[in-house]
């Protein structure tokens, strides 16, 4: 004989989980390795490396004087008393 239906059942036959724990969504958590202050940090840092070996590049080899002076304060007060328009 075929199964009978309960009369009056508004829910389709589940099982019991009333008693099992409900699960939690494990959610994907990214650890970086670097923060990011210190990504700030390093670009900055780069930056200014990278700054430093243009202007001893551009004045060294582009410019034919020593590579070194690029890096010596009298060298930019030349520079800037120049755009200034004082010589």
């Amino acid at each position: 004989m075929a199964q009978s239906r309960k009369v009056g059942s508004t829910q389709p036959d589940k099982p019991n989980t009333q008693h099992e724990k409900p699960q939690k969504k494990t959610r994907w958590v990214q650890i970086r390795m670097f923060p990011i202050w210190l990504r700030i940090l390093l670009v900055i840092a780069l930056l200014v490396v990278m700054a430093a070996l243009g202007a001893m590049i551009g004045y060294g080899v582009i410019g034919d004087g020593n590579a070194g002076d690029a890096l010596k304060w009298e060298t930019w007060q030349h520079i800037f008393d120049i755009m200034r328009g004082v010589t």
